[in-house]
C-alpha cells in the first residue's frame, strides 16, 4: 500500500507509513465518486461540432467502399442496413481485415465490425473519451433512435480540447 504523504511503499494492512509514520488506516477506504461536473469534459458532443457522417448500405462491395473513402476523404464508414446502424468500417478494417484479399469478392458487410459500441448527442466529451479508452476505438458513431447521425473521432476530441485550454 502507498503512503499518500511519502509514496513508501508499506505492506498490505499496515497502520502507519514505516517510512513516515502517517496514518494509512484510511487509505484503503472506498470513497463515493463525486459528480463530475468540470467545464470541458462535462460539455456534450453537439459541442465538437462533429459533421454529417458517411453512410454506406452494408451490402455496398468493398472496392466501392474504399474508392469512397478515398472520395470524401474519411477513415471510417457507418454501415446501415434499412437506415439502422448495423456496424462500422475503418480504414484498420480495410488494413488488417482486408489486406490481400480479392476485394472485388467481398461486400463491406464482410469486414465491418458489427453493432459497434455506440453514444448519444446529449452524452458527455468525458463519455466519449472513456469509452474510446475502454474499447480501444479511434470513433465511435453517434446514435438517435439507432440511426446515424454523427460520428466522434478521437481527433476530435483532441482538437476541441486543445481549442478550449488554447
Amino acid at each position: 500500500m502507498l503512503c499518500p504523504v511519502c509514496r513508501h511503499d508499506n505492506l498490505q494492512g499496515e497502520d502507519n507509513c514505516e517510512n513516515c509514520g502517517a496514518d494509512l488506516r484510511t487509505v484503503d477506504i472506498p470513497e463515493q465518486a463525486v459528480s463530475f461536473r468540470g467545464r470541458l469534459l462535462g460539455e456534450h458532443l453537439d459541442e465538437l461540432g462533429v459533421g454529417e457522417p458517411a453512410i454506406v448500405d452494408a451490402d455496398l462491395a468493398l472496392t466501392s467502399a474504399i474508392a469512397r473513402m478515398h472520395e470524401i476523404p474519411t477513415d471510417c464508414l457507418l454501415a446501415t442496413d434499412g437506415g439502422r446502424l448495423v456496424g462500422i468500417f475503418t480504414e484498420r478494417d480495410a488494413v488488417v481485415k482486408a489486406a490481400g484479399m480479392k476485394l472485388e469478392a467481398f461486400d463491406v458487410r464482410d469486414f465491418m465490425t458489427r453493432d459497434p459500441v455506440v453514444l448519444r448527442h446529449d452524452e458527455t466529451i468525458a463519455v466519449a473519451i472513456n469509452k474510446m479508452a475502454v474499447g480501444g476505438f479511434r470513433h465511435i458513431p453517434i446514435v438517435d433512435d439507432g440511426r446515424p447521425i454523427g460520428v466522434v473521432a478521437a481527433r476530435d476530441v483532441f482538437r476541441h480540447i486543445l481549442a478550449v485550454l488554447g
